[in-house]
C-alpha cells in the first residue's frame, strides 16, 4: 500500500487521538455487555492501539524525518518498542479503571479506563524511545524473575504460591491498606531522592538514616518547645530539619574533598555518631519527657504545628493521607528541574560521568562533591517529617528507623529517576503492607523481604545487561547511518580541479584569457 493511501498521511494528530479514544471507549462499552469489564477493556485498548499504529505507519513524527523513519524501521523498534507500548497502554487502562471503580460504577470506570488506555496508546507509539522501552523491558523481566524466585521459595517450603500471592493482593488493595501504602511511600520517596542525588555524582550516601533521625529529633524538640502560629511553626520545623540534615551530610562532603576520606566510611561512622547523639539527647532532663509508661520522647508539638491530613474517603477509607505528600511531590519536581533544567544539574551529571572531563571543562569538582552531599543531606532531613507532623507529633523511642537504607534499595530500583522512584516506592510499600496479613495464615512474613531483595538484585543486573545491549545497538545504527551518508556524498574531484592558484596560472598561460577566467570561476566555486 502506498504511503498516500494511509489515513495517517491526511489525518492530523488531534483527530487521531480523538478517534482512538472514542474507539477504545466504544469497544469497551459495547463488549462490557457480554464480557467481564477487564476483558472488554483489554480488547478496546488493543483495538485503539491497532488504529493508532495503522495511522502512524504512513507518517513521521515531528522533528527530523530521517531519524524517525530510521528508528521505526529498525528491528529493535518493531520487536521491542511496539510490544512494550501495547503492554503499557493496557496496564495503564486497567489501573485507571481499577482506581476509578472506587468512586464510579463499574461500567463507567471501564469506559474511562478504555479511553485512558487509548490515549496512552497514541502517546507511546509516537513518543516511546527504544532506550526507554529497554528500561521497561528490564523492569518487566526483573519482576518475572523475582516472582519466579519467590514462588520457588514458597513451593519448596510447602506453601502454595498462588494462594499466598492472592492473599497479599487482596489485603494490599483494601482501602486502609492503600492509605498506609501511600503514607509509607511518601517517606520512602524522600529517602530515595536523597540517595539518588548522591548516586548522580557517583557518591554513596549511606548516612541518610542517621541524617534523618538526628534531623527529626532536633526538629521535634524545636517544634515542641516553641509555641508559634500556624504556618510559621511548620516552616520553622521544616527549616530546622533541612539544616540539620544538610550540616550532618556536609561533614562527610568536607572530609571527602579536604582529606580524601571515602564518603562510604564517613557516612557509616556518622550514622553511629548520630545514633549516640540521639540516645544521649533523648533522655529525661535533656530533650525528652515521659510519653507513656514505657516510652519517652520530645514534648508533643502543639496542634498549631501539625500538618492536616487529606481525607481518604475517595478510597473508601476513614484514615487520612499525610498532608506532606505534597512536600514529596515538590521535592520530586525540584529534583527533576535541578537535574535537567539548571547548570548545576548539568555539571552534577557531567561530574558523575567523568570527573576528569568535567574538570577539564572548567567544573570545580570538589565544589560539586561537597554541594551534592549537602543537598542530599538537606533532602534526607525531610524524611521523618511526614510521620512527625502528620501522625506522631513527637520523636520517641518508637520512631521509625531504617528508612535511609530502604531508600538506597528504592533509588536503585527506580534508576534514580524521579518518576521511577515513585513506582518503586509504591511497590516497596505495597509488599510491606501486603505481607502483614501472612502471619495470620501461618505464612512467614519474611517472604516480602525475599521478594524485595530479589527484585532489586534482578533489576540492577538485568537493566545493566539490557542497557549495554541497547547502547551497542545504537552504536551499530549510528555506524550504518554514517556509512550510508558517506556513500551518498559526491566526490569533490571536479570541484578541486582549478582550486590551486598555481594550477590556475598555468592554465591561464596555455589557454589565454578565456581559460584563465574559467579557472578563476572554478577556484571561486571551490572556495
Amino acid at each position: 500500500m502506498s504511503r498516500t493511501s494511509r489515513p495517517g498521511a491526511t489525518l492530523p494528530g488531534p483527530a487521531v487521538v480523538v478517534i482512538a479514544i472514542l474507539l477504545g471507549a466504544g469497544v469497551t462499552a459495547g463488549l462490557d455487555l457480554a464480557l467481564l469489564w477487564w476483558a472488554a477493556l483489554i480488547i478496546g485498548v488493543v483495538a485503539a492501539f491497532a488504529f493508532v499504529f495503522w495511522t502512524a505507519s504512513g507518517r513521521t513524527d515531528d522533528g527530523d524525518p530521517g531519524d524517525d523513519v530510521d528508528e521505526k524501521n529498525t528491528t529493535l523498534h518493531k520487536t521491542l518498542v511496539l510490544p512494550t507500548a501495547l503492554v503499557l497502554s493496557v496496564l495503564g487502562g486497567l489501573l485507571a479503571a481499577w482506581a476509578l471503580d472506587l468512586q464510579l460504577q463499574e461500567w463507567a470506570a471501564a469506559l474511562l479506563g478504555g479511553a485512558i488506555g487509548a490515549g496512552l496508546a497514541f502517546l507511546l507509539i509516537h513518543r516511546l524511545s527504544a532506550m526507554l522501552a529497554l528500561s521497561f523491558a528490564a523492569v518487566f523481566a526483573a519482576g518475572i524473575i523475582a516472582t519466579a524466585v519467590t514462588a520457588a521459595v514458597l513451593f519448596f517450603s510447602g506453601i502454595a504460591p498462588l494462594t499466598t500471592f492472592e492473599r497479599m493482593l487482596e489485603y494490599g488493595t483494601r482501602p486502609n491498606s492503600m492509605v498506609q501504602i501511600i503514607n509509607d511511600s511518601t517517606t520512602y520517596y524522600l529517602a530515595a531522592v536523597a540517595v539518588a542525588i548522591g548516586f548522580k555524582m557517583k557518591l554513596f550516601n549511606i548516612g541518610v538514616d542517621g541524617q534523618y533521625r538526628l534531623a527529626a529529633l532536633l526538629a521535634a524538640a524545636v517544634g515542641g518547645h516553641l509555641v508559634l502560629p500556624p504556618v510559621i511553626s511548620q516552616f520553622v520545623v521544616i527549616v530546622t530539619a533541612v539544616a540539620v540534615g544538610g550540616v550532618w551530610a556536609g561533614i562527610a562532603g568536607y572530609l571527602k574533598v579536604a582529606r580524601g576520606v571515602s564518603e562510604v566510611i564517613a557516612t557509616i561512622m556518622l550514622n553511629s555518631i548520630a545514633t549516640g547523639i540521639t540516645a544521649y539527647l533523648l533522655t529525661e532532663g535533656r530533650l525528652a519527657v515521659e510519653i507513656s509508661t514505657n516510652n519517652i520522647g520530645t514534648p508533643p508539638i502543639p496542634e498549631s504545628g501539625w500538618v492536616p491530613g487529606i481525607p481518604a474517603t475517595f478510597l473508601g477509607s476513614e484514615r487520612e493521607i499525610f498532608g506532606l505528600v505534597f512536600l514529596a511531590v515538590a521535592v520530586g519536581i525540584g529534583y527533576w528541574v535541578m537535574l535537567n533544567r539548571t547548570r548545576f544539574g548539568f555539571e552534577l551529571r557531567a561530574t558523575g560521568q567523568s570527573k576528569t572531563a568535567a574538570e577539564a571543562s572548567g567544573v570545580d569538582v570538589k565544589k560539586m562533591i561537597f554541594l551534592s552531599m549537602l543537598f542530599s543531606g538537606m533532602v534526607a532531613g525531610l524524611v521523618g517529617l511526614p510521620q512527625l507532623l502528620g501522625s506522631s507529633h513527637y520523636y520517641a523511642l518508637d520512631f521509625p528507623t531504617g528508612i535511609g537504607f530502604i531508600g538506597i534499595a528504592i533509588a536503585l530500583l527506580g534508576r534514580n529517576h524521579p518518576v521511577g522512584i515513585v513506582f518503586a516506592s509504591l511497590f516497596w510499600a505495597f509488599l510491606n503492607q501486603a505481607a502483614g496479613i501472612l502471619p495470620f495464615d501461618g505464612i512467614p512474613q519474611e517472604i516480602a523481604v525475599i521478594a524485595q531483595a530479589t527484585i532489586v538484585l534482578t533489576v540492577v543486573v538485568v537493566y545493566e545487561v539490557v542497557h549495554r545491549w541497547g547502547r551497542r545497538h545504537q552504536q551499530q545504527q549510528v555506524g550504518r547511518q554514517l556509512g550510508r551518508t558517506t556513500e551518498t556524498t559526491p566526490e569533490p574531484a571536479t570541484v578541486s580541479h582549478g582550486a590551486g592558484p598555481e594550477h590556475g596560472s598555468a592554465e591561464g598561460t596555455e589557454g589565454g584569457d578565456g581559460a584563465h577566467g574559467t579557472d578563476g570561476e572554478r577556484g571561486g566555486e571551490a572556495k
